[in-house]
C-alpha cells in the first residue's frame, strides 16, 4: 500500500468511526499535535484531511 492509499484508509476510517463529526475530529488533532510540537503528525493528519475532504466531496454514483 503506499502512503497515499494509506492516508486514504485513514481519512475513510475517520469517516466510519465520527461521521459527520470527523472534520471536526481532526480539526481538534491537528490542534493538540501542534501545541505538542508534533511537526510530523500535523502534516500527516493535514493530509488526511484534505483526503477526507475529497470523499466527503465527491459526488455519488
Amino acid at each position: 500500500m503506499t502512503p497515499d492509499q494509506e492516508r486514504y484508509a485513514e481519512a475513510l476510517a475517520i469517516e466510519r468511526m465520527h461521521g459527520a463529526y470527523a472534520p471536526q475530529w481532526i480539526a481538534e488533532r491537528i490542534g493538540s499535535l501542534a501545541m505538542a510540537g508534533d511537526e510530523a503528525g500535523v502534516l500527516r493528519l493535514v493530509e488526511i484531511a484534505r483526503r477526507l475532504d475529497e470523499l466527503m466531496c465527491a459526488p455519488e454514483v
